[in-house]
C-alpha cells in the first residue's frame, strides 16, 4: 500500500515562535498556528470554527521564522504530521500529540507598513526561465530524539 504524509495549512500564529538550539547546534522553532474555518449551517446561520495546530521548523526555516514572524502573523505551511508519544510521570498514563514538522513556509503578507517584504526573507521558489518550478530545497537535517532538549 503507498504511503503519503503531506500536510498544507493557512493560519496565524497563536504565539510568537519559540526558537531554540540542540547541543549540536541545530535551531528548533516551536510554532502555534490557529486555522479559522466558517461556513454556513443548513438553517443559514454563519458558523465558525478554529483549529489550533502546533508545528515544529528546524535548521535555517526554524531561524527566519522566529526572526520575521511574530503572534498573529499569517504563514503557509508545508510539512508532514509526527506523532510524538511519552508516559507522563505523574499519572503514568500513555500521552500523544500529532503535530507537523515543517519542511517549508511562505510568509502571507509582508509584515511591514510599506508593504516592501522584510530583507532576507524567504519566499515562494520562483518559476525557472521554462516556467517549470525550481527545484525544492534539500529538507534539513533533522535531530536525533535524545538530541532535542526540550
Amino acid at each position: 500500500m503507498a504511503n503519503f504524509n503531506k500536510v498544507i495549512l493557512a493560519g496565524n500564529l497563536t504565539r510568537d515562535p519559540e526558537l531554540r538550539y540542540t547541543p549540536k547546534g541545530t535551531a528548533i522553532a516551536k510554532i502555534g498556528l490557529a486555522i479559522n474555518r466558517t461556513w454556513k449551517s443548513e438553517t443559514g446561520e454563519t458558523k465558525e470554527e478554529v483549529t489550533f495546530v502546533d508545528a515544529d521548523a528546524f535548521g535555517r526555516t526554524a531561524e527566519v521564522i522566529s526572526q520575521y514572524l511574530k503572534k498573529g502573523r499569517p504563514i503557509l505551511v508545508e510539512g508532514r504530521l509526527k506523532l510524538d508519544q511519552w508516559e507522563d510521570k505523574n499519572t503514568h498514563q500513555k500521552q500523544s500529540k500529532l503535530r507537523v514538522v515543517v519542511e517549508n513556509f511562505q510568509f502571507l503578507d509582508s509584515g511591514r507598513a510599506d508593504g516592501a517584504a522584510p530583507a532576507g526573507a524567504r519566499q515562494a521558489a520562483a518559476p525557472t526561465a521554462a516556467g517549470a518550478p525550481a527545484a525544492p530545497e534539500p529538507e534539513p537535517a533533522q535531530p536525533e530524539e535524545d538530541d532535542v532538549p526540550f
